[in-house]
């Protein structure tokens, strides 16, 4: 049976990909907020969540994120630039998924295959901008692709088999994304969940690294 640890189980992917893994069989193991007192912005918080867990899991899959944090819209222009939502964006879009794969990285395998996921934006992609604005949000997850791709790197060396991998799952129909459901093609939560679920089973050792939409296809960095 299939071990998968799910970050962010309140939210809605979080709770889509939940109900998903359930349904088809897997051992689900979940951490929020809500539910756990689990706060990506303090890493003795994720410490001590992560501490309680025993693996292996087979995935793990980070679910976490915020567009809007404090009321802070995305940027329409640089007069809009602000430290402080640039500071909160990176605490909580950035850093903290990167430090749950700090505190996480004991509970992978190191002799089986087995998935590390982050969910990412398109938006992050400093290749596919075209369009500008959205500063604070569109950095916060390019820094969360770097940081990412770096720990890839670094975990091939231990962990030969591990997938380290960021998703885009599009543009889903969540709280998340309330204020920006006219603008964009939408998908319910449980869709957005089946498509990554379906990409997620594709990911090889050999996709390491790597940054991939619900389709599997690559986006740019």
């Amino acid at each position: 049976m299939t071990r998968s640890l799910i970050i962010g189980a309140s939210g809605g992917i979080g709770a889509a990909m939940t109900r998903a893994l359930t349904a088809r069989g897997d051992d689900v193991t979940t951490l929020s907020r809500s539910a756990d007192g689990l706060d990506l912005t303090d890493e003795a918080s994720i410490e001590v969540a992560l501490g309680g867990l025993e693996g292996p899991f087979d995935l793990i899959f980070v679910a976490t994120g915020a567009l809007q944090i404090n009321d802070a819209r995305p940027e329409k222009s640089l007069r809009e630039l602000n430290a402080k939502a640039l500071h909160d964006q990176f605490a909580l879009n950035a850093i903290g998924p990167a430090l749950v794969l700090k505190h996480a990285t004991r509970l992978l395998p190191r002799r089986d295959p087995a998935t590390f996921a982050v969910l990412s934006a398109r938006v992050g992609s400093i290749g596919d901008n075209a369009l500008g604005g959205w500063y604070a949000y569109r950095t916060a997850k390019a820094a969360l692709n770097q940081l990412t791709h770096g720990a890839a790197v670094e975990l091939a060396r231990s962990h030969r088999h591990l997938c380290v991998a960021c998703l885009h799952p599009g543009t889903v129909a969540t709280d998340f994304t309330a204020d920006y459901q006219s603008r964009h093609p939408m998908v319910d939560p449980d869709t957005a969940a089946d498509r990554l679920i379906g990409v997620l089973d594709t990911l090889t050792p050999d996709h390491t690294g790597g940054f991939y939409d619900y389709a599997g296809m690559e986006i740019p960095w």
